[in-house]
């Protein structure tokens, strides 16, 4: 079956230059959004793919802007040293390494390290800052390369990047020959249970293609020559899962994690057509309910703006039609000067320009960091400006009456 959750998106990750040149590529750049169900294993995924190189040859995200990431990265590599029972002469490889923050954690205990992303600029920027990165994209034959040059690799992490794959049984291929015997691959992403449980639809943008289940992972490294024997939730964003692979025939025993969240996925109904339309129902009630109450904020002559500017905001703004309604976007850390649509183009503003202006309402779009964006603006909210926590369910935060 397929969600179709909006039938045009940006396919640029669009936050940037507001020259008309790039307004008028942007405004060509329409691909559909669509997320497909197999019917044979439940692997979602989108099926329209973007040429990746028009997301990573410019892309300017940092892994140690995100809240709370690094201290994650660094309870990761210890749990990883840990349980794999780490050398100091191992080598760690991690594909889709961004600024170098995770290896870093193991560069620190001793360890070899390599990273591998397609980011040109961010690849040199973690080189000259002492985590050597190759700028590619991680393929069967890079991994030939890697492994001639630096040897097998103790472990392989991917994380928040194996769903960013479109061929996956290349790379699968490149990890399987990149390890050594008793080699590891451990990998991060999001868990498509919690997207669909957990309403979490700006994590559904081009750049990912694929929002694993237990399921469809176990036959996907089955068929590929892996053998996935541990998995496991986790809170990062939103709700992900952490994943334990070896090559078919490793000395490690299955734990029964797995079979624990296939049995899980089941009984949330994953399998069942009614579950994924029920999502489709829930988002359109909720976009109609927002578009009422900000039809009638807008029919009064109030200003509307929003908070959060990322890829996932996007989506937001696609999803719930906002693009020809926000006056601004406030972000703490801005990555660009505007979010740029094929009919708007939104400033990016700090969120002291909210303090300034005479903006009546602000629509969250990073609601899941509702809590501490509320926490550090209660001088707006009692000086009378309205917070919209659209999701998981529409609230309006207000300052003390």
């Amino acid at each position: 079956m397929v969600l179709p959750l909006q039938p045009l998106q940006v396919a640029t990750p669009n936050i940037g230059s507001t020259d008309s040149e790039s307004v008028e590529a942007l405004a060509q750049a329409l691909v559909p959004l669509d997320l497909y169900r197999c019917a044979g294993c439940g692997h979602l995924q989108l099926l329209d793919i973007i040429n990746p190189s028009v997301h990573y040859d410019n892309f300017s995200y940092r892994t140690s802007i995100s809240l709370g990431l690094t201290q994650h990265f660094e309870r990761l590599a210890t749990t990883v040293i840990d349980q794999l029972q780490l050398s100091s002469s191992d080598l760690v490889v991690e594909i889709g390494s961004n600024d170098g923050t995770l290896l870093r954690f193991f560069q620190n205990k001793g360890m070899n390290v390599l990273g591998i992303d397609p980011a040109r600029a961010i690849a040199r920027a973690a080189t000259s800052e002492g985590i050597e990165t190759i700028a590619d994209f991680f393929t069967l034959d890079l991994a030939k390369q890697i492994r001639a040059k630096h040897g097998p690799a103790a472990v392989v992490l991917c994380n928040n990047t194996f769903a960013n794959l479109d061929d996956l049984d290349g790379p699968i291929a490149g990890i399987e020959h990149l390890l050594a015997d008793d080699g590891v691959m451990v990998f991060e992403t999001q868990h498509g249970a919690d997207v669909i449980e957990r309403f979490l639809i700006d994590t559904i943008y081009h750049e990912h293609l694929s929002y694993f289940l237990a399921g469809s992972l176990k036959e996907l490294f089955a068929r590929t020559g892996m053998d996935l024997f541990a998995l496991e939730p986790i809170g990062m964003k939103g709700g992900s899962i952490r994943g334990f692979v070896q090559k078919t025939g490793g000395a490690r025993q299955p734990d029964g994690s797995l079979d624990k969240i296939i049995a899980a996925e089941a009984a949330q109904g994953l399998d069942d057509p009614v579950t994924y339309e029920a999502f489709m129902r829930r988002l359109k009630g909720i976009k109609t309910d927002l578009r009422a109450l900000i039809e009638k904020a807008l029919s009064a002559g109030q200003r509307v703006a929003g908070y959060g500017a990322s890829v996932g905001s996007v989506t937001m703004i696609n999803q719930l039609g906002l693009g020809n309604v926000l006056a601004m976007i406030a972000d703490d850390k801005p990555l660009g000067e505007a979010i740029v649509g094929p009919d708007y183009i939104i400033p990016i503003v700090s969120p002291d320009a909210l303090s300034q202006s005479d903006i009546d309402w602000v629509i969250i779009l990073a609601w899941r960091y509702a809590e501490p964006i509320i926490r550090n603006n209660q001088a707006l909210l009692e000086n009378g400006m309205k917070f919209i926590q659209p999701l998981p369910a529409l609230h309006i935060h207000e300052g003390a009456s």
